[in-house]
């Protein structure tokens, strides 16, 4: 489903460089959950971006369904990144608009039927379990709802691939989850390929069926997570374990 080949991503800082992902390859099954999970500061969240191409890579390749995106125009590229849906560890909603506006902020950019865009919404907050805050605002809701809404806004345009950045770093343990088994919950209805972004083994541990370990923008280890938890291989794991 998802390909990436000898990605680097070097970033300017006058006469200094600094390389942020360092010839990271990878494949992502169709249908997999797949973790990527490493310290702060490992290159996790600029890895993740280089999948729907919100941060270009300096060289490498990245393949998604047999074709390299890096290549594509603006109109074959946005029609891929239609594809990806993306939620955020701050949520990202817009606060001066309701829920039902926020969930239907990209089917609006996406040029969807306006006639159908409502049942659309129902549809999407009711996959969430939040079907009554259609009417409120961002400030109303607690976090665990704001993620609620931040996932059924990925998945207005029904994509296949769902790229999760941190997505429970800023909630409590219980929330934390919540939403966890609501993207499995999600994965197993919907048969999409889910990328978790985190710093949390126990993430990983529980909804995750393959992981890579991050360390200064290169894989440390990458395997089944049966495996990388009962004999960790390299020592960024066995910390991580």
């Amino acid at each position: 489903m998802i390909e990436l080949k000898n990605i680097d991503v070097t970033f300017q800082n006058g006469s200094h460089e600094f390389k942020a992902v360092d010839n990271v390859s990878l494949k992502i099954n169709k249908g997999e959950i797949f973790g990527i999970v490493g310290p702060s500061g490992a290159g996790k969240s600029t890895l993740v971006r280089v999948i729907n191409l919100l941060q270009r890579p300096t060289n490498g390749e990245v393949i998604i369904e047999g074709s390299d995106i890096t290549k594509f125009n603006r109109k074959q590229l946005r029609k891929t990144r239609l594809n990806i849906g993306m939620i955020f560890q701050h949520f990202n909603l817009i606060s001066g608009s309701t829920i039902a506006e926020n969930v239907a902020f990209s089917l609006y950019a996406n040029n969807y039927p306006k006639d159908k865009i409502k049942d659309r919404v129902k549809e999407l907050l009711e996959i969430v379990h939040l079907p009554e805050k259609a009417d409120a605002y961002p400030a109303n809701l607690s976090g665990g709802q704001k993620q609620r809404v931040a996932i059924a806004r990925a998945l207005a345009n029904n994509p296949d691939i769902l790229l999760c950045d941190e997505a429970t770093s800023a909630l409590d343990p219980q929330t934390t989850q919540s939403i966890l088994s609501l993207i499995k919950d999600i994965h197993d209805k919907l048969g999409l390929t889910v990328i978790i972004i985190t710093h949390q083994m126990s993430v990983v541990e529980q909804i995750c069926t393959r992981v890579a370990i991050l360390n200064h923008g290169t894989v440390v280890e990458e395997g089944a997570v049966s495996e990388v938890f009962a004999s960790p291989k390299s020592q960024e794991a066995k910390q991580l374990v």
